[in-house]
């Protein structure tokens, strides 16, 4: 019988979606579960967005350019224009998703068997692309004990080799909600300028930044402008994760035409995904504030009901809708499936992600889950509850 690929055997689960039939089978046996696995906002879609979707008048759906519409990359430049970055609708690519964008990166800028170094915890499906475009993930640990902040510049120099092509991070960041400062952002900036590396960045979250902090770019380093790397999405920004759209940016004319050879390859971006992101330009500044109020309180909510259960731990992130918290349990894995397999408090369970898939491996850290707080503070509240019954119960505690 013929073999699957080594890419496919090696190719990891997804910890947000592995556990779904454990979540099924709980729900068929009339278990409620708090879906705090993934991060699918319940916010509504902006009404602009969704109107220009049911009220286009297209007879024909056709391809568009590779690089997207132009008249979406027009309105795009006036978006990131008014978040502090300048741009040419020549400098971008709209990709479905921001996942192609970061594959349009990987494959653009980075060989077989080169190496990127990530932070980790990161984004489960950085493995899941890297393995797909033979690169090569050298991981850098950061600590739950300093909120997960950037490690030490010269932590990341002992790692770099001959084989080091780039540095990526995700900003405001997934799974942690750590927010870089733009000290910290300047800091890899002088890094990837000193060893002739690209520097990616994932800014999926660049509205949703608490407690008065500010989001920096990475576009906003001048200096090293033919370094950088861009990668956007409009799914979590406008509550539209279904849409599939995203973009790809860079100032760097040679690294633009060589993705743009990968976009014309996949044809082009969604339709109608285009039509909704171009609208949703025109989101108005209050939707975002009043998402922003809404994902504080319900932080807030998670982290201080954490922080009460004994022997448990949660920093306070600054950006996203993401926490990963540090529970008394021998393994997240067998936890999280657990808790959908096993328990049930009042009926109701909950649906966490363990982290160890946000890491390399194997996980350096066991004991971590990642909490999305997408649902509205009622509903975290019980789950809440729930998680604080089920540690105090769980065989596996120490």
């Amino acid at each position: 019988m013929p073999t699957i690929s080594k890419k496919g055997q090696v190719m990891p689960p997804s910890p947000i979606r592995k556990l779904v039939p454990f979540a099924d089978a709980a729900k068929q046996r009339g278990v409620k579960v708090f879906h705090l696995n993934i991060g699918q906002p319940d916010v509504e879609t902006p009404k602009c967005a969704l109107d220009a979707v049911k009220n286009n008048n297209l007879k024909v759906i056709e391809y568009s350019h590779s690089a997207g519409n132009l008249s979406y990359r027009k309105k795009l430049v006036e978006y990131y224009k008014k978040v502090g970055i300048d741009i040419t609708p020549d400098e971008i690519i709209i990709t479905n998703g921001g996942s192609e964008a970061i594959l349009f990166a990987f494959n653009t800028c980075l060989n077989p068997e080169d190496e990127v170094i990530i932070p980790e915890p990161f984004y489960a499906n950085y493995n899941g692309f890297a393995i797909s475009c033979g690169v090569k993930v050298k991981p850098i640990v950061s600590s739950i004990k300093t909120g997960f902040s950037l490690p030490e510049i010269e932590e990341f120099e002992k790692i770099i080799t001959p084989k080091t092509k780039a540095i990526m991070i995700c900003n405001p960041n997934n799974p942690t909600g750590y927010l870089y400062s733009k000290e910290e952002i300047e800091k890899l900036g002088h890094l990837a300028e000193k060893y002739d590396l690209f520097l990616f960045a994932d800014e999926v979250y660049r509205e949703f930044c608490y407690d008065g902090e500010k989001h920096f770019s990475v576009m906003e380093l001048k200096h090293i402008d033919q370094h950088v790397v861009l990668m956007d999405s409009v799914s979590k920004r406008y509550s539209a994760c279904g849409v599939r759209v995203g973009c790809f940016i860079s100032k760097n004319k040679e690294v633009m035409a060589t993705a743009l050879k990968f976009a014309q390859a996949r044809l082009s971006p969604p339709t109608y995904g285009q039509i909704l992101g171009e609208a949703a330009c025109e989101t108005p500044q209050s939707y975002f504030d009043e998402v922003v109020r809404e994902y504080v309180a319900r932080r807030n909510c998670v982290v201080d009901a954490i922080n009460k259960m004994p022997g448990c731990f949660c920093p306070n992130p600054k950006g996203a809708f993401y926490a990963v918290a540090s529970l008394p349990i021998d393994d997240a894995d067998k936890f999280c499936q657990w808790l959908l397999e096993s328990f049930n408090y009042n009926g109701k369970t909950v649906m966490l992600a363990p982290a160890t898939g946000f890491y390399s491996y194997p996980a350096p850290v066991v004991n971590e889950v990642r909490i999305s707080y997408v649902l509205n503070v009622n509903d975290l509240k019980e789950a809440m509850e729930c998680l604080a019954e089920a540690v105090k119960v769980y065989s596996g505690r120490r």
